[in-house]
């Protein structure tokens, strides 16, 4: 085989993984990122220079960056973010691999430990009050009350509720959604979500195809000449404003974000006697040990079991 820079087998690897591999372009532009990053700091040219050593240097440097402050002091950048360019490392020479380049083998890359994951998780009585908090018979009243038991009803990501079109069907109780590499799923409609989004569309008096738009003047009056592109869909970031706006309004005092909706959506379920590979399934996770992060949340058996053999000689 012909000798290939490490420049150029990366560009022909970023190409693999978005045609072939169907990756998504916010995916290839982080791979693109971290490798260019590597690629740079170790100055390599040629895929069978790559070692080692290179790679333990590049660690080392990663680990001495700079991150986010915590608790007012400058951080180290986390080991999660590192395992991103250690993944991207590996998963490049995995590519070469298949393609017949000698370099370092990706089984040689070991990820960085890192701290089992925290979930943040509001009330039972503060997701209720959060549900309640949009309670006008407007249009933005009508759309944000949509949003939340929406969210709360499929346990969507916030980008997979915001690429929703107005088309879905509510006589069924259920509806396709595209989630991350390019999977589809199938999620479920409570009679709750159906019944306000039902409001919400029946309220609505543009031709607009998104699901969720903006509802100020501008975009509801704007005549819509971009061939049904939807110009007034709304953003992650709009709905993650209008879920902390409600969260404010409903005296909530944490953070509360679309994701923290979609952690309720699984617990709930879990604590309520559905099984994990069916939880899996409904959260769109690629692996199971991504939906375990909620077990040790939901298991009544062990507060059973807590509070029926615990310090019995006090009682």
């Amino acid at each position: 085989m012909l000798a290939y820079s490490l420049e150029k087998l990366k560009r022909q690897f970023l190409e693999y993984i978005e045609v072939e591999k169907g990756r998504s372009l916010k995916t290839v532009e982080n791979y693109d990122r971290y490798l260019s990053r590597f690629l740079a700091f170790s100055k390599l040219k040629n895929p069978e220079d790559v070692d080692d050593g290179a790679v333990r240097e590049f660690r080392l440097w990663l680990n001495r960056q700079p991150g986010a402050e915590e608790n007012g002091r400058a951080g180290t950048l986390k080991k999660k973010t590192q395992n991103y360019y250690l993944i991207a490392i590996r998963v490049f020479l995995k590519y070469l691999a298949r393609i017949g380049v000698k370099s370092l083998p990706p089984e040689r890359i070991e990820l960085a430990k890192i701290a089992e994951r925290s979930l943040d998780l509001i009330s039972d009585d503060e997701l209720n009050r959060l549900l309640l908090a949009p309670d006008g018979t407007d249009l933005k009243s009508l759309r944000d009350k949509a949003i939340l038991e929406l969210l709360f009803s499929t346990g969507l990501r916030v980008s997979e509720l915001c690429s929703l079109n107005r088309d879905i069907n509510l006589k069924q109780d259920e509806l396709s959604v595209r989630g991350k590499g390019e999977k589809v799923r199938v999620v479920f409609l409570s009679p709750t979500a159906k019944a306000a989004v039902k409001a919400y569309l029946d309220k609505r008096t543009d031709i607009d195809e998104a699901l969720f738009i903006g509802v100020g003047p501008k975009q509801i009056n704007e005549p819509r000449k971009t061939g049904g592109r939807g110009v007034g869909r709304l953003t992650p970031r709009s709905v993650e404003r209008i879920v902390k706006h409600y969260a404010v309004k409903s005296g909530i005092t944490r953070k509360v974000t679309p994701h923290i909706i979609r952690h309720s959506f699984a617990t709930d379920l879990l604590r309520n006697g559905a099984d994990l590979r069916s939880v899996q399934a409904m959260l769109g996770h690629a692996s199971i040990n991504t939906t375990q992060i909620y077990t040790h949340l939901t298991d009544q058996h062990l507060k059973e079991v807590h509070k029926a053999f615990h310090n019995r000689a006090r009682r």
